[in-house]
């Protein structure tokens, strides 16, 4: 055995940025899991075809921006959008169809009679699918 290999100590994998979806209360847009760089969808965007425009921008600013020129981003201690709760069910191996439906069927449990939440997962829903189709996710 060599004596060496006694004397390393195990470094810490790096993290990898990534470019992530976000929906809240007071913002919608593109974010980077690292730092507080972010990307908000301008406000009256409504086209789907100017949806995915706006997203191949923001990409771009995604992979240009310097995490070092940002805050580090701390975790969030609100309630969780809808999509990332749609990751999550994609990443544990539901299609990304029956994640949208189960998350709308789950909402409307949590939020009887809150026609505004139900909506609101729903568009989250639909803007997820439109998003994975055009390669964004």
């Amino acid at each position: 055995m060599d004596d060496r290999a006694q004397d390393r100590k195990p470094t810490a994998p790096k993290a990898v940025r990534e470019l992530l979806w976000t929906v809240g209360r007071n913002f919608q847009g593109w974010i980077c899991s690292q730092c507080e760089w972010s990307d908000a969808v301008p406000t009256l965007l409504a086209d789907p075809e100017a949806k995915t425009a706006y997203d191949r921008l923001a990409a771009g600013k995604f992979r240009q921006h310097n995490c070092a020129d940002h805050r580090m981003r701390l975790p969030s201690s609100g309630p969780e959008s809808f999509t990332v709760r749609i990751r999550k069910l994609v990443g544990k191996g539901f299609k990304p169809k029956d994640a949208v439906e189960l998350i709308l069927q789950e909402v409307a449990i949590e939020y009887p009679g809150q026609p505004k939440m139900q909506e609101q997962a729903k568009a989250e829903g639909e803007d997820f699918l439109r998003r994975l189709r055009a390669g964004l996710i």
